[in-house]
């Protein structure tokens, strides 16, 4: 028989075990639930929550309120947030920002701002502090589409972009807002019974992130009556489907072709020679519209033609780079260019500047990005034509084309003059495989979205003819091809090339041409559906043979 002193000892040592248990598991619980109670709180700064997020750890430079509750942000938090290319201009002391329809200007120590060109006044400045440039954000509002609180109490800036979806809901009794989803978790904030609070996002488990009055942002389950405050919006293309463009060209000494009564198959968009810059003209533009014009827009939205009107540069180098330097200059030419697509009931805009010189490169952008919103804010379309991303400073080298994608509707890839007149050796106009190489640099080194890019596709080739030791060339239409080559010679197709080649001898000089036909345009219509870009162009119209449109109607949405 046990004593009862071993009785004793043995009920000892089971109320030890049961202690030393409890003491794992509190240590267990304690261990799981404190991170709910780590509140990684930014003090002695001022806290900004946007979009529902606080990125006050984010910012580049401290937020600074005046004492009349001004809210400055400095240029690069703003860069970070809203305008990618906010940007100084050194020349007139400015800060010029965008945003979806809006241009901003902004002189330093100056209060008033200039929004599309009109001029207004506001309340705070521009200010350089601390060798940092910094924008009054409270007053430009309207500009980035926001609205903007500041909470004094607890020293935190809330902003909300007006085109972003906000739901709202109602505490459903008083409630204690949560750091984390559980009931263990740490108080953040105190909510009233019916009190609204932004629902932010519903969690697992049936807890809702939301954010309260006080820009407190926490979890809780207990909300009713949830309710859309906004909508997002939702921006609609103006063409549905693919893109199909014809450039339809003539000099700025004719006038605009008289398409009445015809139709062109497959083609949504038409993109006339409407405009051009005037040599050393300062941003003043050569309209080649009148009456001609007039009637060509109309007959193209009788046909349900969208009217993207050309606006060219000539070629004129230095008259583009003064424009591009001075923000005057690009104002002025963006005004004209947005009065004329309003005064002539334009859909859009096709920009085609040529031989940049290469030290503009970031001021061509600039403008781009200047232009784009002025057109956005009137529902037009911004398209830009590029070349392939090779070959010399003037010609190729100049274009950002990933920066001018993304802030224009479409980047045109003209694909076409793989080999032209000044080529040290004949070859083909647009080679399937050349072209193929470069669609690829577009969407891979130069970060285009294929959703962006336009397929260039050339209605014409180049007769070469071998005289002595650099060849020479002349143009030749689609229309003319057959009628350009001898009768009855033998055409050879490249594979690589998706191209027929043909070579001849004529009076002791060779002749070598690689066709541009249905066969290389339909190649050229599979690397588009291949990669699927936004769609094709053409260039020009009245350079095809009419059976080239059933090619086109054929491949461009199917």
């Amino acid at each position: 028989m046990r004593t009862k002193k071993e009785e004793k000892q043995k009920s000892n040592i089971f109320l030890k075990i049961i202690i030393i248990a409890i003491f794992i598991g509190v240590v267990a619980l304690i261990l799981n639930t404190a991170p709910n109670y780590i509140r990684k709180e930014i003090k002695d700064r001022t806290n900004i929550i946007i979009n529902n997020n606080n990125v006050t750890t984010s910012l580049k430079n401290d937020i600074y309120v005046d004492e009349n509750e001004v809210v400055y942000i400095s240029t690069k938090d703003i860069a970070n947030f809203f305008d990618e290319n906010i940007f100084y201009d050194n020349k007139y002391n400015q800060i010029i920002t965008t945003s979806d329809t809006k241009v901003a200007v902004l002189p330093i120590d100056k209060k008033e701002i200039y929004i599309n060109s009109s001029k207004a006044t506001i309340y705070a400045s521009a200010i350089k502090k601390d060798n940092e440039f910094y924008l009054p954000f409270s007053e430009m509002k309207n500009v980035y589409n926001v609205d903007i609180n500041y909470i004094k109490e607890n020293d935190v800036i809330v902003i909300d972009s007006l085109d972003r979806e906000q739901k709202k809901a109602n505490a459903s009794k008083d409630i204690n807002v949560k750091y984390k989803p559980t009931i263990f978790s740490k108080t953040v904030d105190k909510v009233k019974k019916g009190d609204s609070v932004v629902l932010v996002e519903e969690s697992e488990n049936g807890w809702y992130k939301i954010r309260t009055t006080n820009g407190k942002l926490g979890y809780t389950k207990n909300v009713t009556n949830i309710y859309n405050l906004r909508d997002k919006m939702d921006s609609t293309k103006q063409v549905n489907g693919k893109v199909s463009l014809v450039w339809d060209y003539y000099s700025e000494y004719a006038k605009a072709p008289n398409r009445e009564g015809t139709v062109i198959n497959g083609v949504n968009v038409v993109a006339p020679s409407f405009a051009s810059l005037k040599k050393l003209g300062k941003g003043e533009l050569y309209y080649n519209i009148g009456d001609s014009g007039s009637k060509y827009v109309s007959w193209a939205h009788s046909n349900n033609y969208k009217v993207w009107a050309i606006v060219s540069n000539n070629s004129y180098q230095e008259t583009t780079s003064e424009i591009l330097n001075d923000y005057n200059l690009r104002e002025k030419l963006i005004n004209n260019i947005v009065n004329m697509t309003i005064e002539n009931e334009l859909d859009g805009i096709n920009v085609d500047f040529e031989y940049i010189k290469g030290s503009d490169k970031d001021m061509f952008t600039r403008f781009i990005v200047e232009l784009a919103p002025r057109l956005k804010e009137y529902g037009r379309v911004l398209s830009v034509d590029v070349t392939a991303p090779d070959g010399s400073e003037d010609w190729s080298m100049c274009y950002n084309r990933y920066k001018i994608a993304k802030v224009a509707d479409y980047i045109v890839f003209m694909a076409y003059d793989q080999n032209g007149i000044s080529s040290p050796k004949e070859g083909t106009t647009a080679g399937a495989d050349w072209v193929e190489t470069n669609i690829k640099k577009f969407l891979g080194q130069e970060g285009v979205e294929p959703d962006k890019l336009i397929l260039g596709m050339p209605f014409y080739t180049r007769l070469w003819k071998e005289t002595g030791s650099k060849p020479t060339s002349s143009v030749v239409t689609m229309k003319n091809i057959d009628t350009t080559l001898p009768e009855g010679i033998e055409k050879n197709w490249n594979e690589d090339l998706k191209q027929y080649y043909v070579e001849y001898n004529q009076n002791g000089i060779t002749y070598k041409m690689w066709l541009e036909e249905e066969n290389s345009i339909k190649a050229k219509f599979e690397l588009m559906k291949q990669y699927k870009l936004a769609g094709a162009a053409y260039w020009e119209k009245d350079m095809e043979k009419e059976s080239i449109w059933d090619v086109v109607a054929e491949n461009i949405n199917s």
